[in-house]
């Protein structure tokens, strides 16, 4: 994690642990290494002895990872963080540990035996965890020295650990509170996970409800009739579910997993749990297996990519007779948005969703208090476990349990005592501007925020903006600090956006010590809408185009010198104009996971609002930077030809989108107060930044970039246009014929970003790269 700039307000910091063991290096044990050496921590990776060398196991995984796509690794640089050895030669290592994780193959007789090696050569009091997802801690723990089962628990990391959120923590009647407790802690705020406290039942939470979702939804695809297409498509968007729908999922996680996971909750399930009732073998998942159609990582599973001549053809599998044949979309109708309009539907799409989703929602309602002490946990565990939008207590809520009740009864569905006991309620109301939930005792409460989490949809509850439209918000977060929220689709930037932008800076002058951009969407902007700028080139509209580029040139310079510190919060998406609106901050507190970038070149343009401006002085602010004009104007000349966008905030930092005193918080839910308390910490004394002036790399760097272009040509590594499009950014970056022994205004780059902008828009290249990135998005080789 990073440690340069500290939240000024922070409330406890997070328990220190200086060096954590992982003992097994297979797929799931290696991440979570990765992940804790992303967060800065150093690492013990321990795996069995084989070969000649005896730790080649840890050793190959870690090289592995360093290929592997999506990356385990913030920053490849963290790799080293990580000392690979064996269970035999390395064991007297783990003394040195604070936390020891085990993540071997899921037995219970030989995680014992790990368990009696580690008990005689770890610290006393050190906290020893599983990653088990199947294997109840009860059964871990029988038999063990009553010493150890108080150092023990259960730590449910999610595949893969890097971007799934969810953490679960599971203690035994006799683990000690304060490991509990430390663990949580280090793992909200060092590892960025979201800890939800399970108890010891089978599957936990997550993996409870999500495989018998899975289960049921197969079971009853194949009794009904249906494509995997129409499947994916009703028990999908509707209910806030991934686009991957079911079929997609077990794709993705592995068509051979579903019978180890039926074994596994048949043998530990209790008698009657409606789990066993979808628990068989399914025999067409069967035959997959032995023709190795188990997923993405074999011939394919539901779906499978198969190739015509040179032509990829996406295919799906008949649930009837297992033959593959091409896929073909489905859509529900339009007037089907919501959960509530498919489970009322009278056609077989609404049958189908009565049915699995009324299992799967009367299941989970039926687990508490058995699995988790309240619904919040069980909400969050889906939400984060399974990427669902809204978890089985709030989707409830939006069918309304009444109804719902009303639904099981005629699908012959046992109505969950929690149901009846809400009744014509709700399990989540606003009291007093505060968000509570509907408890077991039939009392609501509200739901827990771990302290030092601000999240703007509480910010929403408690009143309305200070000012706002249907393009974003002013929100009051209190203590003198404002918060700029943008709400158009992919918060893209339109003349709306700017002008409530633009009113703001104004308002927050008056009234405010302090403004943060933020919001609290997937991502922070994916830029302009360059669906308005097609538009208008259609219509010959140049003078709105060009209007639009000097407001917004002029609007994020008024953000950028205004008489209070701007702290921008980005997380996800900062591409295009979004990243130019991170930019000009004057700090940023950024999320672990931002995938920022100036990619206008992909589309056919060059960053038109001060982005190549703001490059450059950020290259050569950094003193590892060469001394003299061309070596940064390269970088930066390199960076914006080939739209490169971080995969990381560590990496965004590399590439001086973040700066060295920028900030980078872990936990996403975390961000926003981290960024206000840095906004406090500035506005004391603040003063705005001076003007800069530039020294350009004139005619000469021009003439090298331009030679660097051709000889890529020469190769095929560049297009017609990519020589068009980097010669008009080599024209801005070299100062259009100022001299290097010229002083360069902001004013003059700012005019020359839009004279590069406006000659771009005019092309019909540029024009067919972004129709191209609207329809397909992708970019456009052209």
């Amino acid at each position: 994690m990073d440690q340069s700039a500290k939240p000024a307000t922070a409330p406890d910091s997070p328990p220190a642990l200086s060096r954590i063991c992982v003992i097994g290096a297979g797929v799931m044990g290696s991440a979570i290494a990765a992940h804790i050496a992303s967060a800065g921590v150093p690492v013990l990776l321990l795996d069995r002895p084989e070969g000649d060398d005896r730790s080649s196991l840890a050793k190959n995984a870690v090289a592995r990872m360093l290929k592997t796509e999506p990356a385990p690794f913030m920053d490849p640089a963290a790799a080293k963080l990580i000392q690979p050895g064996n269970t035999e030669d390395d064991l007297g290592a783990i003394a040195g540990c604070d936390w020891i994780i085990e993540a071997i193959i899921e037995r219970p007789d030989l995680k014992q035996a790990l368990y009696r090696k580690l008990d005689t050569v770890r610290r006393p009091g050190t906290p020893v965890s599983s990653n088990t997802s199947t294997i109840p801690l009860a059964a871990l723990t029988a038999g063990m020295p009553e010493s150890f089962k108080r150092d023990f628990l259960i730590t449910h990391f999610f595949n893969p650990p890097r971007y799934m959120r969810l953490l679960e923590i599971v203690g035994g009647p006799e683990t000690d509170s304060a490991h509990i407790a430390k663990l949580t802690g280090f793992c909200d705020r060092v590892l960025g996970k979201t800890v939800v406290k399970a108890k010891d039942t089978p599957g936990f939470i997550a993996n409870r409800i999500g495989t018998f979702w899975m289960l049921v939804a197969v079971r009853a695809a194949i009794e009904n009739g249906l494509t995997v297409e129409q499947v994916d498509a009703v028990i999908g968007r509707p209910f806030g579910i991934p686009k991957t729908g079911v079929f997609g999922l077990i794709d993705l996680v592995g068509v051979d997993l579903m019978p180890h996971i039926n074994a596994s909750m048949k043998a530990t399930l209790p008698p009657g749990d409606r789990y066993r009732a979808f628990a068989d073998d399914i025999p067409l998942i069967g035959k997959m297996i032995e023709t190795g159609h188990t997923g993405r990582k074999g011939k394919g599973g539901f779906y499978r990519l198969t190739r015509k001549d040179s032509e990829k053809i996406k295919e799906s599998i008949s649930l009837t007779t297992g033959e593959y044949a091409p896929s073909e979309r489905f859509r529900l109708p339009s007037h089907i948005r919501h959960a509530s309009d498919l489970m009322t539907a009278p056609d077989q799409h609404g049958i189908y969703a009565r049915r699995v989703m009324g299992e799967t929602l009367a299941y989970a309602a039926s687990l508490v208090p058995e699995i988790s002490d309240d619904i919040t946990g069980v909400d969050k565990a889906m939400e984060l476990g399974f990427n669902w939008k809204k978890g089985p207590f709030a989707l409830i809520d939006e069918i309304g349990p009444a109804r719902f009740a009303a639904l099981l009864q005629a699908e012959n569905i046992p109505v969950p005592p929690l149901v009846e006991k809400v009744g014509s309620g709700k399990f989540y109301e606003d009291r007093d501007n505060i968000r509570n939930a509907f408890s077991p005792d039939g009392t609501y409460k509200p739901v827990p925020r771990a302290d030092g989490i601000l999240l703007l949809e509480d910010i929403r509850r408690r009143g309305r903006p200070v000012l706002g439209d249907k393009s974003g918000a002013l929100w009051d977060l209190g203590d003198g600090v404002a918060c700029f929220e943008i709400t158009t689709k992919m918060n893209t930037f339109d003349d709306g956006v700017l002008a409530l932008l633009e009113k703001s800076v104004s308002h927050v002058k008056e009234n405010f010590k302090a403004l943060v951009l933020y919001s609290d969407a997937d991502n922070f902007s994916a830029g302009a809408n360059i669906g308005l700028a097609l538009f208008a080139a259609n219509m010959a509209a140049w003078e709105e185009i060009r209007k639009l580029t000097a407001k917004g040139q002029t609007v994020l310079k008024a953000l950028k010198y205004a008489p209070f510190p701007v702290v921008a919060a980005p997380a996800g998406l900062a591409l295009g104009g979004g990243c130019e609106f991170m930019l000009h901050a004057d700090a940023i507190q950024a999320h672990a996971e931002l995938y920022a970038g100036l990619v206008e070149c992909g589309v056919g343009l060059i960053p038109g609002w001060g982005g190549c401006g703001e490059m450059l002085l950020r290259l050569r602010a950094d003193p590892r930077t060469p001394h003299g004009p061309i070596p940064a104007t390269r970088e930066v000349f390199e960076m914006i030809a080939t739209a490169r966008v971080s995969k990381s905030a560590a990496e965004a930092r590399r590439m001086h989108l973040l700066r060295k005193d920028d900030g980078i918080t872990m936990n996403r839910d975390r961000v926003l107060a981290d960024a206000k308390a840095r906004a406090l910490s500035m506005a004391e004394g603040y003063v705005a930044p001076e003007q800069p002036e530039f020294r350009v790399a004139g005619e000469s760097g021009r003439t090298a970039f331009t030679m660097a272009v051709d000889g890529m040509a020469r190769q095929g590594l560049v297009t017609s246009h990519d020589r068009t499009v980097s010669g008009e950014l080599a024209i801005v970056l070299t100062g259009n014929g100022h001299d290097v022994t010229e002083i360069v205004t902001e004013q003059q780059m700012l005019d020359l970003e839009a004279a590069s902008f406006m000659r771009l828009i005019r092309t019909t290249p540029t024009l067919d790269r972004i129709g191209h990135m609207l329809e397909t998005g992708k970019p456009l080789r052209n």
